[in-house]
């Protein structure tokens, strides 16, 4: 499916609250403007009939807690949606030359559902992961993936300042704290053992300015694009 012309798949990942979407928009802006051929895409793409699986997981449909649907389940929901945008979506651009800025990824089954698992099962779930989505789905592997590094309880406050308090409109991930801490051991072991770039996004327990981590994302990034 690869060509010579292929272009370049930049993931920006991180935990809820991180400011993925944020970053991911301004890079993919600063690129355009810099005259490069850029498009940017989100998942899950709540947009198109391919998350309907997401959504009724994430809303709770199959049970109230994220541990009610196993980590290989779960990560299906979420392959499904990426094939399909991908497929109907920007395939195509990025077979192309086009450089594709994806706000979460297949990396983001790889924090999400690790977090249900074992620590001792971890590498063996990730090897099935990555095989699956990028080997027997077809979809491309990123180029290189920025984690932005929040912790759990600057995330949490962050996503009720999102919600203006109301945390009855949280879904199953993001209301369960016990969770988003094994979240946060995932990522910290993907980031390490995968080669991650990590940008540290709080100082003194506040966020760093937008504008400073993205001055850090683009550094992180010059050689690749």
């Amino acid at each position: 499916m690869e060509t010579g012309n292929r272009g370049r798949l930049i993931v920006i990942e991180g935990l809820d609250g991180s400011g993925k979407g944020t970053q991911a928009r301004l890079l993919a802006e600063r690129l355009a403007e810099g005259g490069r051929s850029v498009r940017e895409v989100s998942f899950p793409d709540y947009k198109s009939e391919s998350s309907a699986l997401v959504k009724l997981y994430l809303s709770g449909e199959f049970g109230s807690a994220p541990s009610d649907v196993n980590a290989y389940a779960a990560s299906s929901f979420y392959a499904v949606d990426r094939y399909a945008s991908y497929k109907r979506s920007w395939g195509k651009f990025y077979e192309a030359g086009g450089i594709v800025i994806a706000d979460r990824y297949t990396t983001s089954n790889a924090i999400h559902q690790c977090s249900k698992l074992p620590e001792a099962e971890w590498d063996g779930f990730l090897k099935w992961l990555f095989e699956y989505e990028y080997e027997l789905l077809g979809i491309p592997a990123p180029d290189a993936v920025v984690y932005l590094r929040v912790p759990p309880e600057v995330s949490q406050r962050l996503m009720s300042g999102r919600y203006h308090g109301d945390e009855g409109k949280k879904d199953i991930h993001e209301r369960n704290q016990a969770y988003l801490a094994r979240s946060r051991q995932a990522a910290d072991y993907c980031a390490k053992k995968l080669g991650w770039r990590t940008v540290e996004c709080t100082r003194g327990g506040e966020m760093r300015s937008i504008e400073d981590i993205q001055c850090e994302i683009e550094g992180m990034l010059d050689g690749i694009l």
